[in-house]
C-alpha cells in the first residue's frame, strides 16, 4: 500500500485554502461600509474585522506549510516545495504585520501571492493534462493581476505614500478588485491542486 502522504497534503492545502476563502468573506461582512472594489483586502486586518482576517491568513500559510512537509513524499519537485514554504511564509507574515506596518505588510504581501502564482506555474511539471494547463492560466493570472497592482502603485508613489494609486492599471475593479484577481486564481489553484494530491494518492493506492 503507497504512503498516505499525498492524501494527507491535500487535505491541507485544501483546508488552508478553503479557510482563508471563507475568512475573507466572513471579514467582509464584519467590516461596516467595506468595499470590495474601492477598499484594500489588508484594511481587514485593521478594525472590527482584524481577529478574523489575521488569524485567517496566518493559519493559511502554517497549514500550507504543513502540507508542504507531506508534499516531497508524493511529489518530487523541490522547486515546487521552495515556491510554497516561501508563500506559507509571506502569508503567515500579512496575519501578523497587518497594513499598519507599511513596508514589511508589502513584503510579506508579495511573497504570499507572488510565490503563491510562482506556485502554480511550476506545478505543470508534476501534473497532467489538463490540469497543467489550468495550473498555468492561474498563476498567470496571479502575476499579471500583480504587476498590474504594482503598476498602479508605483506610478503615483503609492508604496511611500498615502496617495491613491493610479486607477487606469486596475481595469475597472479598484484596487481592491485587481487585489481579487491576484488572490483568488492562487487559491482556486491550490484548491484544484489539493484534490489532484488527494487522487494521486488513491490512484497508487489502488492494486495493479
Amino acid at each position: 500500500m503507497a504512503s498516505p502522504n499525498g492524501r494527507i497534503a491535500g487535505v491541507l492545502f485544501l483546508v488552508a485554502s478553503a479557510q482563508f476563502i471563507l475568512g475573507i468573506v466572513v471579514a467582509e461582512a464584519l467590516y461596516p461600509g467595506y468595499s470590495v472594489a474601492d477598499n484594500y483586502i489588508s484594511d481587514l486586518g485593521v478594525g472590527p474585522s482584524a481577529a478574523v482576517f489575521n488569524s485567517s491568513a496566518f493559519l493559511f500559510g502554517l497549514v500550507s506549510l504543513i502540507g508542504v512537509y507531506f508534499l516531497p513524499r508524493t511529489v518530487d519537485f523541490r522547486i515546487l516545495s521552495v515556491l510554497l514554504i516561501l508563500m506559507g511564509i509571506g502569508a503567515m507574515g500579512v496575519g501578523v504585520f497587518t497594513s499598519t506596518f507599511t513596508t514589511i505588510h508589502g513584503i510579506v504581501s508579495l511573497m504570499a501571492f507572488g510565490f503563491g502564482g510562482l506556485s502554480a506555474m511550476a506545478s505543470f511539471k508534476v501534473s497532467g493534462l489538463p490540469l497543467s494547463v489550468i495550473s498555468i492560466i492561474l498563476g498567470a493570472m496571479t502575476l499579471g493581476a500583480l504587476m498590474l497592482f504594482a503598476g498602479g502603485l508605483v506610478a503615483t508613489g503609492s508604496l511611500t505614500t498615502s496617495e491613491p494609486p493610479a486607477s487606469e492599471f486596475f481595469l475597472g475593479l479598484g484596487p481592491g478588485g485587481m487585489e481579487r484577481m491576484i488572490v483568488y486564481p492562487a487559491l482556486i489553484w491550490a484548491i484544484v491542486f489539493s484534490g489532484y494530491l488527494i487522487t494521486l494518492s488513491e490512484r497508487q493506492e489502488t492494486p495493479k
